[in-house]
């Protein structure tokens, strides 16, 4: 049987579990938390490397700022579709302000901007607040890119 590695949203630890088409249950094996929660994890510069380079699933990276009125428009469309996925992708969200160096490295120049990573590489940003079933769309889409 095939397996993936999950980043604990809990811990961070990485996990490894068989690859299924869905789960009803799937705990980590060092916090023993469910691995199926969907809520967006607030990351620093650290963890933002746990979750990018330690998943096979793909990783949906929200760069945003306090400041920022569009991104605090779409987070409640971010945090729905994330609880819509769980285990199809994991969901971060990263603080350009108190990350500037990741934000930097990725060339973000405006916020918000969402990024869908698979296998630590970019397969599509996007660039703006997104209503909640443009998000979803974008997302499932930019999932399936190889």
């Amino acid at each position: 049987m095939s397996t993936i590695n999950v980043t604990c949203p809990h811990c961070g630890k990485i996990n490894r579990i068989p690859a299924k088409e869905s789960y009803t249950k799937a705990n980590c094996g060092h916090c023993k938390r469910s691995l199926l929660d969907t809520h967006p994890v607030d990351v620093d510069a650290q963890k933002f490397s746990q979750f990018v380079g330690g998943s096979d699933l793909p990783v949906v990276v929200d760069f945003w700022a306090e400041w920022c009125g569009p991104c605090k428009m779409m987070a409640p469309a971010f945090t729905s579709v994330a609880a819509s996925m769980p285990l199809k992708a994991q969901f971060i969200k990263l603080n350009t302000e108190t990350a500037p160096q990741i934000a930097s490295q990725y060339g973000i120049r405006s916020i918000p901007t969402t990024i869908v990573f698979k296998n630590g590489r970019e397969v599509d940003r996007v660039s703006g607040a997104l209503p909640e079933a443009q998000l979803r769309g974008w997302i499932e889409q930019a999932i399936r890119k190889n």
